[in-house]
């Protein structure tokens, strides 16, 4: 299981046993029981604690910094600092900065992150069939920067620029496993990268950390340009479509769709679109399946309990494919979760899901937990 789980259960805890007492010191019930319903900036800190056999033991945190740039401008969109990092006792490591930022009125909208990874995972092949028994244990480290600007054309129409560097160092694996057998995986070794390219965004949400209503549709194509004999010259695109539907006071349907294309001759594996992560198609490994292009939509219920508690419930589906799309190929994935309001004013939340995935024949049925902080979409 992956991080904020014990943070999770804690908050869940607190709130129902001292939400009404004064036990808790007081900066620990300004940062998970305040209810001030103010445009005030907020900081909140979860401990992390995880535990797999391919990284022994998992330890470390996570900050928010949430605020508003204008708190007298009713409309400006929340502003926020991220930061993660946790090490494992095999020496591994996770560290990451993240900067959103909304200037008064939403006329700029100005994103930016650095982050370093140095963790294995699992390669199961190249393709939207691939079998658990072929999976390798692929070491790697990844080095990756980004910045990006949009600015107002008008009320819901953003447009601007997102740029970036990116570094993948692969070591040499065993050369019997299908990292080096299947001819479709290029640049074994990993390879640096550029890119630049524009950015079109059409936002009418009410809210970009709890959305009751609205939609946002965004659109990016990355020209990437390589160094050295592993680069890779080429483009990838990404559109992402989201509504949201008010069913009633305190029920919300969430619909999403994204469509990723590796673009150019070549096809380093890092760079294919990869199905399953903690946003999309929850209940897959990320990159059990990674091909050129990726298509998946999924749907959620939201239910908000209380002004702390809200439930979900979600079902979607998706494929990988090289060229043609294929109905029948379509994967199916459901699941459902908890999220915690530790701010209300603002909308912010931990969440905790669990997501089902395909059931391969001769495999169990793939599924996996998640634990982040924010909505899924």
């Amino acid at each position: 299981m992956k991080t904020f789980v014990i943070s999770l259960l804690l908050i869940f805890c607190l709130q129902s046993a001292f939400s009404q007492t004064q036990i808790l010191p007081k900066f620990l019930r300004k940062m998970y029981l305040n209810k001030d319903s103010t445009k005030k900036s907020s900081f909140v800190i979860l401990p992390a604690l995880s535990s797999a056999p391919e990284t022994g033991l998992e330890v470390g945190g996570a900050g928010l910094y949430s605020f508003y740039s204008d708190s007298l401008k009713s409309n400006t969109r929340v502003s926020s600092v991220f930061g993660y990092g946790t090490v494992t006792t095999k020496g591994q490591s996770r560290l990451s900065l993240n900067i959103s930022y909304w200037t008064p009125d939403n006329g700029y909208h100005y994103t930016a992150g650095i982050s370093f990874i140095n963790f294995p995972f699992n390669f199961y092949g190249i393709g939207n069939n691939t079998r658990s028994a072929d999976a390798a244990r692929i070491g790697q480290k990844r080095t990756k920067g980004y910045l990006g600007v949009e600015k107002k054309l008008s009320d819901r129409l953003y447009a601007g620029i997102v740029a970036g560097a990116i570094r993948y160092k692969i070591p040499p694996e065993p050369k019997n496993t299908i990292f080096y057998t299947d001819r479709r995986v290029e640049n074994h070794g990993g390879g640096s990268n550029i890119y630049l390219g524009p950015s079109i965004t059409y936002d009418s949400r009410n809210s970009n950390t709890y959305t009751t209503k609205g939609m946002i549709i965004t659109s990016s194509f990355e020209i990437i340009k390589g160094f050295g004999n592993k680069g890779y010259n080429g483009g990838f695109l990404n559109i992402e479509y989201s509504q949201f539907f008010a069913l009633a006071k305190k029920l919300v349907l969430g619909v999403d769709i994204q469509e990723q294309s590796l673009t150019g001759r070549s096809s380093p594996f890092y760079w294919l679109p990869a199905l399953g992560n903690d946003e999309l198609m929850r209940g897959y490994y990320n990159g059990r399946y990674r091909d050129r292009n990726l298509l998946a939509g999924q749907t959620e219920l939201r239910y908000r309990l209380s002004p702390r508690i809200g439930l979900v419930g979600f079902a979607g589906t998706g494929e990988v494919f090289n060229k043609s799309f294929s109905w029948a190929q379509l994967k199916p994935n459901y699941g459902g979760g908890v999220r915690y309001f530790f701010d209300i004013e603002k909308g912010l939340s931990i969440r905790a899901d669990y997501g089902v995935g395909q059931k391969n024949p001769g495999e169990k049925r793939q599924s996996g937990f998640y634990a982040a902080l924010g909505q899924a979409f």
